[in-house]
């Protein structure tokens, strides 16, 4: 991918973010649209070596649409600012988890997991959790795993903390309760897994990752990192869909 030019359109369309600028460029959005369009199948086709479940998505099944949805948000820019895909076997909707590219100036990233997640079926991945609470451990605290997606603080473990963002360089976990669920023992060890929201993780990296001639690689060992902990998950909330 030409990243410096997608991103260099990127910039320009967060200062002049209206429908008059966005149709005077339309040819040079369309042509860094099917610039990443093209890195998309790229990565499709890596991901397919590793994960054969998702060998059945086309492009359109992982990108997303420019046009904002401003209707009940107090910023009214029609356009985003980034470009995303979401390499999902069960589509972008769908809680399976997947596979996630991100490019934004300053801000690009890849990011793996479950998100957004009802209740009942937290309550279950956490039962799941403290009944292979070895597997899960092996998973979440392998050295790749923590290379990746561990917190960076002195310890380097994988412990949630209340200020995870994507906003870090990376982590595991973006939303968590404040305390442990209702149900489960305050006092177990690994408590602060059932305390999770969400299992996804996430590992920002530079403005021209995507452009190297090995970026398809490294996005491979991040991705292999983090697909037992997601494997884990899915093989729970599979059974809600």
């Amino acid at each position: 991918m030409d990243t410096k030019r997608i991103l260099k359109y990127l910039r320009q369309i967060q200062v002049n973010n209206n429908r008059a600028w966005y149709l005077e460029h339309k040819a040079e959005y369309d042509a860094v649209r099917a610039d990443f369009e093209c890195g998309v199948q790229q990565a499709i086709e890596r991901i397919v070596t590793f994960d054969p479940t998702v060998s059945h998505l086309r492009v359109k099944d992982c990108t997303y649409r420019f046009n904002r949805d401003t209707r009940f948000s107090a910023d009214k820019s029609p356009y985003k600012n980034h470009f995303g895909a979401y390499i999902a076997a069960h589509g972008k909707k769908a809680l399976h988890g997947g596979y996630y590219l991100h490019l934004e100036p300053d801000h690009c990233m890849v990011a793996c997991g479950n998100y957004w997640l009802p209740t009942n079926i937290l309550t279950s991945c956490r039962n799941e959790i403290m009944a292979n609470i070895d597997q899960w451990l092996q998973c979440v605290e392998s050295p790749e795993f923590l290379s990746y997606y561990g917190s960076t603080d002195a310890n380097h473990t994988t412990t949630p903390t209340d200020v995870d963002s994507w906003d870090q360089p990376q982590g595991f976990g973006l939303t968590r309760l404040k305390t442990c669920p209702s149900g489960f023992p305050r006092d177990w060890a690994y408590v602060h897994y059932l305390r999770l929201k969400d299992y996804c993780c996430w590992h920002r990296v530079p403005d021209d990752f995507f452009q190297t001639d090995h970026w398809l690689d490294d996005m491979s060992s991040m991705f292999r990192a983090a697909k037992p902990m997601m494997d884990m998950m899915n093989s729970v909330i599979d059974d809600y869909e």
